[in-house]
């Protein structure tokens, strides 16, 4: 690649960031933490995202997205991050569910949903989880039994992002034997006859998105809406969450910059024992520490994104590399800025204890960061490749 063209890229990624930040400040920052008092699903903010292409950042332009690479969605989805993890942790869920569609799903059925998806008319959930698989995917029970034209989906799902409120549901479900074989993908109308959902959790954080269970009592879903092959749907949920881990990661980069430049700004207002607390060397090395911590993670995000787009052979061990460092770090970060504020990082009246309880999550979801592990490990153990 010319330096012309290095260049002309990184200019373009500026201007999605630029892009991304206007909006979220525009947009999400007013509001986000009236949506996190009090359970709000923001569906217009959303939209307006979606009229900037933020819902179909890597779908493809054919069908209305905006067909960027994971290292574009990355920037965008870390700015929109800066304010509102919640919104952009959905907003993230939203564009690997409906990528997984436009990727893999028939042509009728990309015609069907593709623009309504890509323009965040209508939204996505990405239905794995069950109460009896969570790290253990592959064990999922959830049944889909051809009957002529249409499957007949019979189970139930665990901690769906968006459950409830939105108009799509991307369905893990067994067509086959025991194991990840035996798995397919379904796009499924979330208003099907059948569907039901369970209460709207409760939770410590992500409260801009509601979270439930859904029961499938026989729901006959045409067998035009399979994604990919039959038997194939577990390759595609797991690629699907390599993309998703690299946003995920990209939320916590972004909640920890927001509580970095909060600590930063609050340091030099406060003062204490006669002078500002950025005077503190104690409290400049906490806030070195933890600008090179975000620095790092952002260059480890950054790379596993380029790996993905460029089809690597490692590009799944370095997503997994990237998902578990930057959580782990990006909550650290938001845990010393709240430390740093003192007794007003732990009221509402400052953004500090929101970043911390939405960015927690990240490092369970999408994978735990103990799976993510077991990733890195089998790799190392069962290739002779290097990671480099």
């Amino acid at each position: 690649m010319s330096n012309s063209m290095t260049t002309e890229l990184e200019e373009a990624q500026q201007a999605y960031r630029e892009a991304a930040r206007d909006f979220a400040q525009a947009e999400l920052a007013p509001h986000a933490a009236r949506w996190d008092a009090e359970g709000i699903f923001p569906r217009e903010a959303i939209a307006k995202a979606g009229e900037l292409g933020f819902c179909g950042l890597y779908m493809d332009p054919d069908v209305g997205g905006s067909g960027l690479s994971r290292l574009d969605a990355a920037v965008v989805i870390e700015e929109l991050a800066n304010v509102d993890p919640s919104t952009a942790a959905y907003i993230s869920i939203h564009n690997m569910a409906s990528w997984m569609v436009s990727t893999w799903g028939q042509d009728a059925l990309r015609a069907a949903w593709g623009s309504d998806l890509s323009s965040g008319s209508k939204l996505a959930s990405y239905c794995l989880t069950e109460p009896g698989a969570g790290s253990d995917a592959a064990s999922l029970k959830t049944s889909a039994v051809r009957d002529g034209d249409h499957y007949v989906l019979n189970g139930s799902k665990a901690f769906i992002s968006g459950a409830g409120a939105t108009e799509l549901l991307v369905v893990m479900a067994r067509t086959g034997g025991p194991g990840a074989g035996g798995i397919s993908a379904l796009a499924v109308p979330a208003d099907l006859a059948g569907i039901s959902y369970g209460r709207k959790e409760e939770k410590m954080g992500w409260n801009s998105q509601p979270t439930r269970g859904i029961t499938f009592e026989n729901v006959r879903v045409p067998v035009a809406n399979l994604l990919g092959d039959e038997g194939g749907g577990f390759k595609l949920a797991m690629k699907g969450l390599d993309g998703g881990r690299i946003n995920i990661a990209a939320c916590s980069l972004g909640a920890a910059q927001g509580a970095l430049d909060a600590a930063r700004r609050y340091m030099g207002e406060r003062r204490q024992f006669g002078k500002a607390l950025s005077e503190f060397q104690a409290l400049q090395f906490k806030l070195a520490d933890m600008v090179t911590q975000l620095v790092a993670a952002r260059q480890m995000v950054h790379t596993a994104a380029r790996k993905l787009d460029a089809g690597a052979s490692d590009a799944n061990v370095w997503c997994a590399m990237a998902k578990r460092f930057a959580t782990d770090a990006g909550f650290q970060v938001c845990n010393e800025a709240l430390q740093i504020h003192g007794g007003y990082g732990y009221i509402r009246e400052y953004p500090i204890e929101r970043l911390l309880r939405d960015s927690r999550v990240h490092q369970i979801l999408e994978g735990t960061n103990e799976i993510m592990r077991v990733i890195v490990a089998r790799h190392l153990l069962n290739t002779d490749e290097e990671l480099r």
